[in-house]
């Protein structure tokens, strides 16, 4: 383990992690690493209607997202999460996992309250540092219209 992340050692091994991706093989591929860095305890949906109705279930600490996926998509889905008033879990760290690296789609993903930002394929090390960096600067949420971001 790197020596930035050893002093989370503890806090990743204490991790709920969801993955929300309508791909077996990305979700067991993301299962893999999470396993490497020493999270245990994980969730799988394989789309978004899945992924809400799990938050709702097993209340994750981080939601690993892929942005196209059947309805709701990964936009969507992130819409509808940070929806308070109207979802039971607004504040949940969002990491959106994708392999559409564009800069308006990472804009987007920003604007929508999306705590971290992955293209896939996505190595041990990217993914333990969006981790550590969710564990060591966690952002509070704020209101921004009717949704919940995390603040800048």
């Amino acid at each position: 383990m790197q020596p930035v992340a050893s002093q989370f050692t503890q806090q990743l091994a204490a991790l709920k992690v969801l993955i929300v991706d309508d791909e077996s093989a990305m979700r067991k591929v993301t299962r893999s690493l999470l396993h490497l860095i020493g999270i245990q305890d994980i969730y799988e949906a394989n789309d978004g209607r899945s992924g809400l109705e799990a938050i709702c279930r097993w209340n994750p600490d981080v939601v690993i997202l892929d942005w196209s996926m059947p309805s709701p998509n990964g936009p969507e889905f992130v819409r509808q999460v940070r929806a308070p008033g109207r979802f039971p879990y607004p504040d949940v760290a969002i990491i959106m996992l994708t392999a559409h690296g564009e800069r308006s789609r990472v804009v987007e993903a920003v604007r929508l309250g999306v705590n971290e930002f992955l293209l896939k394929p996505v190595s041990s090390t990217a993914l333990l540092a969006r981790l550590v960096s969710i564990l060591a600067k966690p952002r509070e949420m704020v209101k921004k219209g009717d949704n919940y971001v995390p603040a800048p």
